[in-house]
């Protein structure tokens, strides 16, 4: 019976650690010494140094998009310009899988940065904070936007303040244009 019981423990232990693992983005080449992501990029590069395959596709409007699913579970996606430069960039994991993927830009975590601590650390960069609607992606939840350098950068937390997404764009985009 003890047996039994120091089985299901072990199982249960090894499935908890599995579960809530972090994992690391990858991400590192495409990141200068501040953590910022270097642009402009080409999508070749993106996928060589995600050892993943770039999908191309386009929206309605029939402009055109690129995406990584990498292995961490972390997908990238941008639009691509005409001369398939990448000015822009998005990060976000799936919503059924609880993901913890560390070495993002700016150091933040999915799934473990708190809206306090990117609070406390961008706010020097005028920070701008919004409480998300019933209608948003995240409902409840808190987007933070703030401009380093060149670009912004647009953080989502869901109502329990964990990091779910982030936009790196040269400029914001108008809520209005959707």
């Amino acid at each position: 019976m003890k047996i039994k019981v120091l089985t299901l423990s072990l199982l249960l232990q090894l499935i908890t650690l599995t579960v809530f693992s972090q994992t690391a983005a990858g991400l590192k080449s495409l990141l200068n010494k501040e953590a910022e992501f270097i642009f402009p990029q080409k999508p070749a590069n993106i996928s060589s140094i995600l050892k993943t395959e770039t999908v191309f596709y386009e929206d309605a409007n029939e402009e055109k998009y690129a995406k990584w699913l990498t292995p961490s579970g972390l997908e990238l996606f941008c639009s691509i310009g005409e001369d398939q430069v990448i000015k822009e960039m998005y990060f976000d994991i799936p919503d059924d899988k609880f993901l913890i993927i560390e070495g993002l830009p700016h150091n933040l975590t999915m799934n473990k940065t708190t809206l306090q601590e990117s609070i406390a650390k961008f706010n020097k960069y005028r920070l701008k904070k919004e409480k998300l609607n019933d209608g948003a992606l995240f409902s409840d939840g808190t987007k933070l936007t703030f401009k380093k350098g060149k670009h912004y950068t647009t953080l989502l937390f869901d109502n329990n303040n964990l990091l779910k997404f982030i936009s790196l764009s040269n400029e914001l985009i108008d809520p209005a244009a959707n």
